[in-house]
């Protein structure tokens, strides 16, 4: 069964927090879609994942992530596409508006096979991940 827990960090900037619990995969991957949905409806523009308590995710949670990655960049007029692959293609653009925190080792390699660290920070706790947020207004 899948639960995820939201919460709000409230500190400029504002950074809605999703802890997971449970695997991601194709039999419950719209319980994940739909809080993702709620939440940018109630104005979520930031998030923080965290994957604590997620030993397995298949290419279905890596679509909700992707999905969310796009339409974040969306809602707060990030740069455009063309711009978005070359600053990709030498490893130089992460996205300012999502993060991902505490994944375990297996979910760690499918983000990595599936080439997410290219343009998602990955942290290893949750308080750098919600400061990280914080020193791109500085």
């Amino acid at each position: 069964m899948l639960e995820i827990v939201s919460t709000t960090h409230t500190n400029h900037p504002s950074v809605v927090i999703l802890r997971i619990t449970g695997d991601i995969d194709s039999s419950n991957y719209q319980v994940f879609q739909s809080r993702v949905d709620e939440e940018i409806s109630k104005g979520g523009r930031r998030f923080l994942l965290n994957f604590a308590n997620v030993k397995r995710i298949t290419s279905a949670g890596l679509r909700v992530i992707h999905n969310l990655f796009n339409t974040l960049r969306t809602l707060n007029n990030d740069i455009d596409d063309n711009e978005l692959r070359r600053l990709m293609s030498v490893g130089a653009y992460k996205s300012p508006h999502l993060k991902l925190t505490n994944l375990t080792p297996h979910v760690i390699d499918v983000f990595r096979l599936g080439g997410f660290e290219i343009y998602i920070d990955l942290f290893e706790d949750e308080n750098t991940a919600i400061e990280s947020f914080n020193s791109l207004d500085a």
